[in-house]
Parts: structure tokens; C-alpha cells; sequence
């Protein structure tokens, strides 16, 4: 038997639960106004009703709000039947108040098209039309059976004020300000739901396009270590039979080549270890970008960079781990792969973030593409690229709370932006 949970952020941001708190605020401003009502009449002596079922009605009312209310302070879901039971609760209490001032000549009897409104905008659409039934049927038997009320004018001026028309506009402006400022917000409430289960499918498809990729990778790592291992055996035999000067200085290229994608591999299953068995630390931006440089340059070592100065003010820390590291290699062989000469980098920060800024001066991103940069397998490179880069490099920025975004530069070239928060605003965040 399967049993589901639901955490304390979910239960607050779910549409139902909010629905729910703004409904029952909606009864208990009705309700007040109820109350102003019935003793306002009862001090007038205007109209002779029926006091003990009024004051009956209104005790229930109140007494199921605060009931809904402390349900409201324990971890349970808030289903479309619970909430619709509320509002055809409304409708009951409603009913009830007008079958003892009135009925259908109560000016306040179009007050039942408020909770139809309520449901319309946030409930599936039988329960909409079984609310909109209950609704004309109590309506229908108000025509029918109801206490009459002998007046609907002051006795004082009776030409002059008609309570009937005065209640009428009451009905109106308290209606129409009920469904403007709370209709709206439950409307809203669950487009931002729907918007928020839309990300979560899209990175639900990333995760496992990125659990994909990871196998993949996870085998190849372990595939390519003999060949390599061969490569530099056979490499170092070749230094030592072909003495030739040129010849040399092109196998010791690339025997550290070999060696660094060796080193590489060996980093990927050492550093994944460690992101296993040990939590990210907090690591100085500056030294951590100097590292990342230095071990790029090995790399890529036909790559001229320039790296900007920094700003006067302290550097902040970030949690700088293996998957970021290696989000910033693939953008920065990205711009090297664009263009090699005179790449720029830049790092500024504010309180809450850093900008890690790479300008290249390469041909830049085609108009057509540039929106679909970031998908897994499109890439600008033709038969050189596998389309990776950028959306993995994505993913594991995104993950921290960042953003990677690319930007085509009037001079040519193409400037791509990393967006990371600092350790302060990240663990404010937990």
C-alpha cells in the first residue's frame, strides 16, 4: 500500500489550500455584514423577524469557519469535493437568511451568483454545474416558500429612501468588490500552479535526459581508459625511436594531451566520489576561477585569454563543486572553439551575486538557433559538436540557482553571462 506525503511548502503553495483561506476570509466579511444587518434591524424595530433562527444561522456559520480554520493549521490536502462543499455550504447559510427576511424580494437574493462565480473560476466544471443547480433550485423554492417582510421603506421618509433600491446597490458594490479582489487572486492562484507543474515536467525531462547522458558518460569514462593507456605507451615508444626535433616536440604535445584526458577522467570519477560522500564547501570566487583557468589552459593551450581585473571590494564565496566547474569549461571551450585569440573574461558581484562574463570574438549565434541554444544535441558546431555544452552546462548552473544566458555583440562575437548567487543568499534560501 502506497502512502504519499506532502511537505509544508507544497501543502502552503497548493491553489486549493489558498482557495480555501481566501473563501473562508469571503464568508467571515459576509458574515460581518450579516450581522450588521440583523442588528441593525433588531435596534430599528423596523422589521418585525423571526430573531432566534437568524442569530441560529449566523452561530453556524461562524462556527464552521472557525472549525475550517483550524483544519487549515494541520498538514492535510484540500480537495476540489472539500472546497466545493464549502461553497455549497455558503449557498445553504444564504437560503436559509433569505427564506427568513424576505426571499425573493430580499435585494440581497443575487448574492448566490458570488460563490457560482468563485467556483466557475476555480473549480472543474461538474462541480460548477451542480453548484449552479443547487443555486436555481434554492432559489425556485424561495419563490415559493418563504417569510414575508410588510416593509421595505423607512417609516420616516418614505418617499425619499427606498430600502429595497438601497440594498440592491449594497448587493451590487459588495458583490462586485468580493469577485474583483478575490476571484482574481484565486484565478491566479492557479495559473501559477499550472505554470509551476510546467517547470517541474520540463525539468523533470532534463533530469532524465541528464541521467541519460550520465550513463553514457559513465561507460565511455570507463571504455576510453585503455585506449588511452595504450596511446601513451605507444607515444612514449615513439619519442624514443624517432629522435627528430620537430617530430618530438609534436609527440610530447600530444603525449599531454593523453596525459590530460587521462588526468581528466581520473578527476571525474575522484571528484564524483567526493560530491557522493561529502556536502559542497564554500569556496573564495577568485581563487576558485584562477584553478579553473589554470587547468583550461592545459587544455585548450592554444587559447589566448585575458582574464579583467577584479573589483576593490571582498570577494564572496560560492558553492563551487565539480559540476560547476566543469559548466564553466564547456562555455569557455565554447568561446575558444568560436574563436581562440583574445578571449576576455570578466567576474563582478554585488552582495547577493556574481557575473562570470566570457567574451569571444567569434562568428556569434545565428538569429535562427539562438532561441533553441540550451536543448540537448543542437549545436552550432556541425559534425565537430555533439550539442551538449551548453545544456549541460545549463542544467548544472540552474541547479544552483543561477542562469547562463548568451548575448550576440555589435562588434562580432558572442558574450556569454553565468548568473550564480553567493553562499549568503543560497543558505538564506534553505
Amino acid at each position: 500500500m502506497q502512502q504519499r506525503f506532502f511537505s509544508p511548502n507544497a501543502l502552503a503553495l497548493s491553489p486549493s489550500r489558498q482557495n480555501l483561506w481566501r473563501l473562508i476570509l469571503i464568508r467571515l466579511l459576509v458574515w460581518l455584514a450579516q450581522a450588521i444587518s440583523v442588528a441593525g434591524a433588531y435596534l430599528s424595530g423596523w422589521f418585525p423577524l423571526p430573531w432566534a433562527p437568524l442569530l441560529m444561522t449566523l452561530a453556524v456559520s461562524a462556527a464552521v469557519s472557525i472549525v475550517t480554520l483550524l483544519r487549515l493549521s494541520q498538514r492535510w490536502p484540500v480537495t476540489d469535493l472539500e472546497y466545493g462543499s464549502h461553497l455549497l455550504f455558503d449557498m445553504v447559510i444564504h437560503s436559509v437568511l433569505l427564506y427568513y427576511s424576505g426571499g425573493p424580494t430580499n435585494p440581497f437574493v443575487s448574492y448566490y451568483l458570488v460563490p457560482l462565480t468563485i467556483a466557475a473560476a476555480t473549480l472543474p466544471w461538474f462541480y460548477t454545474l451542480f453548484l449552479a443547480s443547487a443555486a436555481v433550485i434554492a432559489y425556485s423554492a424561495l419563490l415559493v416558500w418563504y417569510q414575508p417582510l410588510d416593509a421595505f421603506e423607512l417609516p420616516a421618509v418614505p418617499s425619499l429612501v427606498n430600502l429595497h433600491v438601497i440594498g440592491m446597490w449594497l448587493n451590487f458594490a459588495m458583490s462586485a468588490g468580493l469577485i474583483s479582489l478575490f476571484v482574481v487572486r484565486m484565478a491566479d492562484a492557479l495559473r501559477q500552479h499550472a505554470e509551476r507543474l510546467a517547470e517541474r515536467r520540463e525539468q523533470s525531462m532534463r533530469d532524465a535526459q541528464l541521467l541519460g547522458i550520465a550513463s553514457v558518460a559513465a561507460g565511455a569514462a570507463h571504455e576510453l581508459s585503455t585506449p588511452l593507456s595504450t596511446m601513451s605507451v605507444l607515444l612514449k615508444d615513439l619519442r624514443q625511436d624517432h629522435p627528430d626535433p620537430e617530430l618530438q616536440e609534436d609527440l610530447a604535445l600530444l603525449q599531454e594531451q593523453v596525459a590530460q584526458c587521462k588526468l581528466s577522467l581520473q578527476h571525474m570519477v575522484r571528484t564524483a566520489e567526493d560530491h557522493r560522500r561529502q556536502p559542497q564547501q564554500p569556496e573564495r570566487a577568485d581563487k576558485w576561477l584562477h584553478a579553473l583557468l589554470t587547468r583550461w589552459q592545459l587544455m585548450r593551450p592554444e587559447a589566448s585569454w585575458q582574464l579583467k581585473p577584479l573589483q576593490t571590494e571582498p570577494v564572496p564565496k560560492l558553492l563551487a563543486g565539480p559540476e560547476l566547474s566543469q559548466a564553466i569549461l564547456n562555455l569557455l571551450n565554447n568561446a575558444a572553439d568560436a574563436c581562440a585569440e583574445g578571449i576576455e573574461i570578466t567576474l563582478v558581484w554585488n552582495a547577493n551575486r556574481l557575473w562570470l562574463r566570457i567574451r569571444d570574438h567569434g562568428p556569434g549565434v545565428p538569429l535562427h538557433i539562438a532561441e533553441q541554444l540550451g536543448t540537448a544535441f543542437l549545436t552550432t558546431k556541425g559534425k565537430k559538436g555533439f550539442g551538449l555544452g551548453l545544456f549541460l552546462s545549463q542544467a548544472a548552473v540552474e541547479r544552483l540557482g543561477g542562469s547562463v544566458k548568451l548575448y550576440n555583440q555589435d562588434g562580432g562575437g558572442t558574450l556569454t553571462e553565468v548568473s550564480l548567487p553567493t553562499v549568503t543568499e543560497n543558505a538564506n534560501e534553505r
